[in-house]
């Protein structure tokens, strides 16, 4: 195998398993940013050590192995072994010859033990933004570019974010508890924030030759049904988890043969998964009978309703979306969400009123970089006719998209608004 390919498989493997080694690790250690220091060593000892030797049968175990060694290492070098870390050393290496089962449920609360150390990482010494960029980044191995596309921040904010929280928890004496039914509720609006963001990563990938990451969609997916299992109560739990399902139900009609993304106006409908679609109603219906007035979750989860239950392009009710669109812009206020809004008003009411709005948001500066910005533009001004606009809009946004997919899908569009140019 080729260095280059050896490198890929080595970044594919880690981070498949990132998140299964920081849970293992945090659990034996009672420390996050610890276990989350190690697991980033052994990647890098696979880094170092796969090129020479290979890519092992089983890549997993191997990171997990090399992880635990450097811990047990960590443990027998400290000047604070004391009584307790001896236990752990010692329950560390008994587990490493026995090869347990590192995913099985804890009897606690959460009962599961992906979910519960992302409630672990929800601290309430941290702010918001810093609870929920912790444990996108330690536990679910989001890299930080990721994070700061996902909360419109430059690069360097959110890494700041990250080394802060870290320090503040190992400075606490809490690194690692498990937060108890009482302490849930205080934590769960940042969870249920850390299983939106990991679904919209996988649902459209910010980097990387692939548009969809399933294995994202799935865990965010498992998560939200345990969400609603431990916070029946809950409303936006059950929002959540029926924006997931309803989003999830379209994926095997969202890019072609080759793997190109299909747009949501260009797709098979026949395609979409019924099965999932009234399990995401069934959560929104839910959730609508916990609360009398529509949340965050509850109100996104509407919108796509809306598409769901819509035979075609045509029958879908653009007027209801803007609507919904315009109560949740209320709720939460959000340029991306207002972007959402010129494209459902474009429907509902014409290119001219859409572009009106999305020419309202140029301006704006966590847009600056936003390249669906650009596209939503492009595309009113293609169908108004300004095919020049059109192509030199859409060939900048191309240029700001980091998903190699999407980048390809914008240059196609600009390339066809330029021969609608030349044939005007």
């Amino acid at each position: 195998m080729m260095a280059a390919a050896i490198h890929r498989t080595i970044v594919a493997v880690w981070r498949n398993e990132q998140p299964r080694l920081v849970t293992s690790l945090s659990r034996m250690l009672r420390d996050v940013p610890l276990a989350e220091d190690l697991t980033q060593e052994a990647l890098v000892a696979a880094l170092e050590h796969w090129p020479a030797t290979g890519v092992p049968e089983k890549p997993g175990a191997w990171l997990m192995a090399t992880a635990k060694r450097r811990a047990i290492d960590h443990l027998r070098r400290s000047r604070m072994l004391v009584d307790k870390h001896d236990v752990v050393a010692r329950d560390m290496e008994q587990e490493q010859q026995a090869m347990p089962d590192f995913g099985a449920a804890l009897d606690d609360d959460i009962g599961d033990e992906m979910l519960r150390l992302v409630f672990t990482a929800c601290h309430p010494l941290l702010s918001q933004e810093a609870r929920v960029a912790l444990a996108l980044r330690m536990i679910c191995g989001l890299t930080t570019d990721e994070i700061a596309r996902a909360f419109l921040v430059p690069e360097a904010t959110v890494a700041q974010r990250i080394v802060r929280a870290k320090r503040t928890l190992s400075e606490s004496g809490l690194a690692y508890e498990t937060p108890r039914r009482e302490q849930l509720s205080e934590r769960l609006a940042s969870v249920l924030e850390v299983v939106y963001l990991i679904f919209n990563e996988g649902y459209t990938a910010a980097r990387g030759e692939h548009w969809l990451r399933p294995q994202l969609c799935n865990e965010a997916l498992r998560m939200g049904r345990v969400l609603t299992s431990i916070a029946p109560q809950e409303p936006e739990a059950f929002g959540l988890l029926a924006l997931m399902e309803l989003n999830a139900s379209r994926t095997a009609a969202r890019t072609d043969a080759a793997g190109e993304p299909v747009l949501l106006m260009d797709q098979n409908r026949a395609r979409w998964d019924r099965l999932q679609i009234r399990r995401g109603l069934l959560a929104l219906r839910q959730a609508r009978e916990l609360a009398a007035t529509d949340g965050f979750y509850v109100l996104q989860a509407a919108i796509i309703a809306c598409h769901a239950e819509a035979a075609s392009v045509e029958q879908t009710d653009w007027q209801r979306i803007s609507e919904l669109y315009a109560e949740l812009a209320e709720r939460a206020p959000s340029p991306v969400i207002e972007l959402n809004r010129a494209v459902a008003v474009g429907l509902a009411e014409g290119p001219k009123a859409g572009l009106a709005i999305a020419d309202r948001l140029v301006g704006e500066p966590a847009l600056k970089s936003y390249h669906l910005l650009g596209s939503v533009r492009g595309d009113f001004l293609h169908k108004l006719g300004r095919f020049e606009e059109a192509r030199t809009t859409l060939e900048a946004a191309a240029n700001l998209a980091t998903n190699s997919r999407e980048r390809e899908l914008l240059r196609r569009r600009a390339a066809e608004a330029a021969e609608a140019a030349a044939r005007h």
